[in-house]
């Protein structure tokens, strides 16, 4: 099974390298992200669309319920795209920027880093030269990088047609119902508020916050209980009443087509078991052997799954085959919160069910 998706990745990248280099020389447009609109012969986009389509099915997520749904999906308003790793996404977002000429543009919190690409399953640089992409791989691995920094990034973005894709519920949020401006916190206030979680737990800080806060946030999210924590303490004021003030959103929801991808979950299962093989074939240990000097497991970039079980391998305290293991289970548990979240806050989203 390594071999296959390995020969099929190697298929694709050749045939989006083909397709790119045709629009080089047909348009003098080499399918970055840059200025101006790309003018693209309707044959390139054509070419890329087949690749695409040719992916999705690599990937084991085409079928003719999907291509339906495909056919339905909006060719003006933006295509925002969420759903739980591994479920093709990128794929399905690969399609409809073919289809229309869209900018594919990155709303997943992890594949912003430029230090993953493997183990973040970002589009591979064949991806990016056949179809415009923007946000992925811009920000350093030591780079904070929040949900605020993420939607002004987006903002002049929007000028262009664009499919917004990812797993991060937040941004998506943020995107369709707008974002409080609440000041940044200082590091001595960080430095304390990790302190306390590590010493005393979620449970003290969530004690500590204001009754319409822990009324409204999740108990069990131990970054969101911190983050509370923090403006409490830095501003005075509850993160709730910060939220209460919260501007217009860039993309009102009913402006969009949002769709959310809800795959069975054995199906979802038996895909991350096999993604992470194939990520483990292309290099998935060489990526992280080259995060192993400075490693810092409490960045942000270093939550990327799979990142901290190979480094443990690679300082000696696991097994290729039990880091492997744990990697795939994270995944997994991952998955399952994204659509635990994704059923509390997009029932309003059309469901797209997979297979």
């Amino acid at each position: 099974m390594q071999a296959e998706a390995l020969i099929a990745h190697q298929r694709l990248a050749r045939d989006l390298q083909h397709h790119a280099a045709v629009g080089d020389r047909r348009t003098g447009f080499g399918g970055r992200f840059g200025h101006g609109t790309p003018c693209i012969s309707f044959s390139i986009w054509t070419g890329a669309q087949n690749v695409a389509k040719a992916r999705r099915v690599q990937l084991g997520i085409n079928s003719p319920g999907n291509d339906v749904q495909i056919d339905s999906i909006s060719r003006e308003a933006p295509v925002l795209l969420a759903g739980p790793t591994a479920s093709g996404k990128s794929a399905l977002a690969l399609e409809i920027a073919a289809r229309d000429g869209r900018v594919v543009v990155n709303a997943d919190a992890l594949q912003v880093y430029g230090n993953w690409r493997i183990l973040t399953a970002r589009p591979s640089p064949a991806d990016e030269a056949a179809l415009p992409h923007a946000l992925y791989g811009h920000v350093g691995r030591d780079q904070p990088y929040s949900v605020g920094h993420w939607l002004r990034d987006v903002a002049p973005l929007l000028a262009r047609p664009v499919v917004i894709v990812g797993g991060t519920g937040l941004n998506f949020t943020a995107l369709t119902r707008g974002l409080a401006e609440i000041p940044p916190t200082p590091p001595e206030v960080r430095a304390e508020a990790d302190a306390r979680m590590r010493d005393a737990g979620r449970a003290a800080l969530l004690a500590e916050l204001d009754a319409e806060t822990r009324a409204r946030i999740d108990p069990m999210n131990s970054a969101r209980v911190q983050r509370a924590w923090e403006v409490l303490h830095v501003t005075g004021r509850g993160l709730a009443s910060w939220q209460a003030e919260t501007p217009a959103p860039l993309v009102p929801f009913g402006t969009a087509e949002a769709l959310v991808l809800t795959p069975e979950t054995g199906w979802l299962n038996d895909r991350i078991d096999r993604r992470f093989a194939t990520m483990i074939a292309v290099g998935a240990v060489e990526e992280a052997r080259a995060n192993l000097e400075g490693w810092d497991p409490r960045r942000p970039s270093s939550r990327a799954i799979g990142g901290p079980e190979l480094v443990a391998h690679l300082q000696g305290s696991l097994t290729l085959d039990a880091a492997v293991a744990a990697a795939r289970l994270a995944s997994r548990q991952y998955a399952k919160r994204q659509r635990t979240w994704f059923r509390s806050n997009m029932g309003a989203w059309r469901q797209l069910s997979l297979p």
